[in-house]
C-alpha cells in the first residue's frame, strides 16, 4: 500500500501554536545518525532533507553534481512512494538503495556509493537504468510461476502416491483373508509376517513421502508469496523499485528453480503387492519353513514424466535436399517464396510473391503442380488435407484453394475481410491467428467465414508495416508469437496470463518468418545472421543453425515435426532447402 513519507519534522498546528516556534525540518543522514540538525536542503534525486554539511557530497563526487538540490523550506512533504517492505532500504546501512555499481553488479545507497565503490569505473543512477530492463519482471513471474505449478505437481503426485500407497496395504491384507479359509493357521501366521514388513515398509516409505510434501509445500508458498511480490512491485511500483526487485529477486528465484526442478526430476510411485507362488504348498508347514508368497516393493517413475521430453530440448538441423529458385522462360521475375507449409501426406505448399503462383512439391522437392493466382499472395497455411487458404499483399480477402491428391489445383471461395492480413497460421479447427499490416492490432483472430475479432491480451499499440512483423500461434499452451524485425525482437504472449516475454538476443538479428517445432519449441528466421534460431516457450534462447544462404525470410515445419524448409531472398542466390529435425 502507497504511503506518504515526509522528512522528521516538528510541526506546529493552529491547534497547539506556540509563539515564537517555526517549523523545522530534520536532515534524515543525520537522523539516521541519531543527531538532530536542521535541514537546509532538498535532493529530489537523493529524496532526502538535507543540512548543508551532508549536502556538500554533491560537490564531493562528481556522479553526484547533476542532483537538483532545492531550499528545504520550498517543499514540505516529499512525494508518495510505494512502500517496498524493507526491499529498497540497504542492508547494511539502512539507508535507500540509489545506485547501482554495473563493475560489481550490486545495490548501493548513497554510503556504499561513497566508501565501498569509490573506486568503481561505472556507479549510476537507479532511476536512470531502471528502464532497461522492462521485460525482467515478467520473465521473473513466468518462471516463478512454472516453479509453482512444478511444486503443485510434486505435492498432487506425492499425495496420490501416499493415497495408493494405503490403499495398496490394504489390498496386500484383503488378498491374504481371502486364502484364509483354505489354509487356515499358515495363512495366520504368513498375515503377521507379511503385514509386519509391509508395515515397516509403509512406515519408512510414509516418512519420505511426507517430507517430501512438506518441502514441495514450502516451495509452493515461497514462490506464491514472491510472485505476490513481484506482482505487486510490478503494478505499483515504480521502475527503480522495480529494477532493485530484480536484482534482489534473481538469486531467490534461481535457487527456487533448482530446488523444484531436483524434486520435479524424482517423482516416484511406491506400490505393495502381494503374489502367491504357483508352488504353493498346504499346511501343515510352519510360517518359519515356508512362505508362501513373496511381498513385491516396487518405485516406478509415471508415465507422464517417464516419457516427457527433457525441459526445453535443443534440436538439430541436417539437410535433406535443396533446389535453386532461378527465373524461368515464362516469368517476368525471379521467384520469391513468400509462404510455405506442409500438407498432411508431406508435400510442400508454396506461394510465390513474384511470379503469383501457388506451387505443390513432392519430398524431394520436385515440382508436381502450379496454379496461377491473379493477386500477389503473401502467406499460405494449409487448413485440411486438400485445402489451403492465402493472405493477399493488397487485397482486403483470403482465398480458399483445393489441392487435390493428383496435385490439381483450384480455387474453392474468397473469404472477404476488413484488414489487411500478412501472416497466418490456424488456430483451430475454425479460426486462423493472423497478422496484421499497418493496423494497431498487429495480431488478429479471422474465422473460416470472415468474422474478425481481437485477443484479450494486451498488444503494444503499433503499426507493423509490410514485412517488419510475422506471427504464430502454438495451440496447446494458447501462445502468439510475434516478431518485430528492425527491433531485432521475438515477443512470447501467453493468451491466457496475459503476459509476455521479450527475447532479445544477438543471435537474432532481424527475425522474420516463425514456426513451431517440435515439443513446441519456436523456429525464427534471423535474416542478418542467416540462421535458424531456436526458442523455448520461455524466451530461452537454445540454438542457432547458420544457413548456406542469405537473408531466410519463410519456414514452416512439417506437421508430424521431423522436417523444416526454409526459403530467402537473396537476389540471384534464391533457394529452397529442407532440413531433417532430430533432437
Amino acid at each position: 500500500m502507497a504511503e506518504k513519507r515526509s522528512g522528521n519534522m516538528e510541526n506546529n498546528s493552529s491547534d497547539d501554536a506556540v509563539p515564537g516556534r517555526t517549523e523545522q525540518i530534520l536532515c534524515q543522514p543525520c537522523s539516521s545518525k541519531n543527531k538532530q540538525t536542521v535541514a537546509d536542503v532538498f535532493c529530489s534525486t537523493c529524496d532526502e532533507f538535507q543540512c548543508t554539511e551532508c549536502s556538500n557530497v554533491h560537490n564531493t563526487h562528481a556522479f553526484l553534481r547533476n542532483h537538483k538540490l532545492v531550499n528545504a523550506k520550498e517543499v514540505k512533504t516529499k512525494p508518495a512512494h510505494f512502500d517496498m517492505k524493507g526491499l529498497d532500504q540497504c542492508d547494511e546501512h539502512q539507508e535507500v538503495l540509489k545506485f547501482f555499481c554495473e563493475d560489481e553488479n550490486q545495490l548501493c545507497c548513497s554510503t556504499c556509493a561513497i566508501v565501498d565503490h569509490r573506486k568503481c569505473h561505472s556507479v549510476v543512477e537507479i532511476q536512470k537504468i531502471a528502464g532497461r530492463s522492462a521485460s525482467t519482471s515478467s520473465q521473473l513471474m513466468v518462471k516463478l510461476q512454472e516453479i509453482k505449478v512444478k511444486a503443485e505437481k510434486v505435492i498432487k503426485n506425492t499425495k496420490s502416491t501416499i493415497e495408493q500407497l494405503g490403499q495398496d496395504v490394504k489390498e496386500v491384507y484383503l488378498t491374504i483373508r481371502r486364502m484364509r479359509d483354505n489354509v487356515m493357521k499358515m495363512f495366520d501366521d504368513l498375515e503377521v509376517s507379511v503385514a509386519k514388513d509391509a508395515e515397516s515398509f509403509k512406515t519408512e516409505t510414509f516418512d519420505k513421502l511426507t517430507k517430501k510434501q512438506s518441502d514441495s509445500e514450502e516451495l509452493v508458498a515461497e514462490a506464491t508469496k514472491s510472485l505476490e511480490t513481484t506482482d505487486n512491485v510490478h503494478q505499483n511500483g515504480t521502475s527503480s523499485q522495480q529494477f532493485i526487485l530484480e536484482q534482489r529477486m534473481r538469486k531467490q528465484v534461481d535457487e527456487l528453480s533448482s530446488n523444484v526442478d531436483k524434486e520435479y526430476q524424482r517423482l516416484e510411485t511406491v506400490t505393495v503387492s502381494f503374489d502367491f507362488d504357483e508352488t504353493l504348498k498346504l499346511p501343515p508347514l510352519s510360517i518359519a519353513d515356508y512362505v508362501p508368497g513373496q511381498l513385491t516393493l516396487k518405485y516406478s517413475v509415471p508415465e507422464a514424466v517417464k516419457h516427457t521430453t527433457p525441459v526445453d530440448p535443443i534440436v538439430k538441423l541436417t539437410k535433406i535436399t535443396s533446389i535453386d529458385l532461378k527465373q524461368t522462360g515464362d516469368d517476368v521475375k525471379e521467384p520469391l517464396y513468400s509462404g510455405l507449409d506442409f500438407l498432411p501426406d508431406g508435400r510442400l505448399v508454396a506461394v510465390d510473391n513474384q511470379t503469383k503462383k501457388c506451387l505443390i512439391y513432392n519430398d524431394k522437392l520436385e515440382k508436381v503442380g502450379s496454379y496461377q493466382l491473379s493477386y500477389i499472395p503473401r502467406r499460405v497455411v494449409v487448413v485440411s488435407e486438400e485445402e489451403v487458404a492465402i493472405t493477399s499483399a493488397s487485397q482486403y480477402k483470403i482465398d480458399f484453394l483445393r489441392v487435390s491428391k493428383s496435385n490439381e489445383i483450384t480455387l474453392i471461395r474468397t473469404c472477404k475481410v476488413k484488414t489487411q492480413y500478412y501472416s497466418i497460421c490456424m488456430k483451430d479447427e475454425k479460426h486462423f491467428v493472423v497478422g496484421t499490416i499497418d493496423d494497431t492490432r498487429p495480431v488478429r483472430i479471422v474465422s473460416m467465414s470472415g468474422e474478425e475479432k481481437d485477443f484479450s491480451t494486451s498488444f503494444p499499440n503499433k503499426k507493423y508495416p509490410i514485412g517488419t512483423s510475422e506471427s504464430t500461434y502454438i495451440r496447446n499452451n494458447d501462445k502468439v508469437v510475434l516478431t518485430d524485425r528492425y527491433k531485432h525482437t521475438v515477443y512470447i504472449y501467453d493468451i491466457k496470463s496475459n503476459t509476455r516475454v521479450v527475447v532479445k538476443d544477438d543471435q537474432i538479428k532481424e527475425p522474420r518468418g516463425v514456426a513451431v517445432g517440435p515439443s513446441d519449441c519456436i523456429m525464427v528466421c534471423s535474416e542478418n545472421t542467416n540462421s535458424i534460431v531456436q526458442i523455448s516457450q520461455t524466451g530461452r534462447v537454445l540454438s542457432s543453425y547458420k544457413l548456406d544462404m542469405y537473408y531466410p525470410g519463410s519456414v514452416c515445419v512439417s506437421k508430424d515435426k521431423s522436417v523444416l524448409v526454409v526459403s530467402n531472398s537473396a537476389v540471384g542466390q534464391k533457394s529452397l532447402k529442407t532440413f531433417k529435425i532430430t533432437n
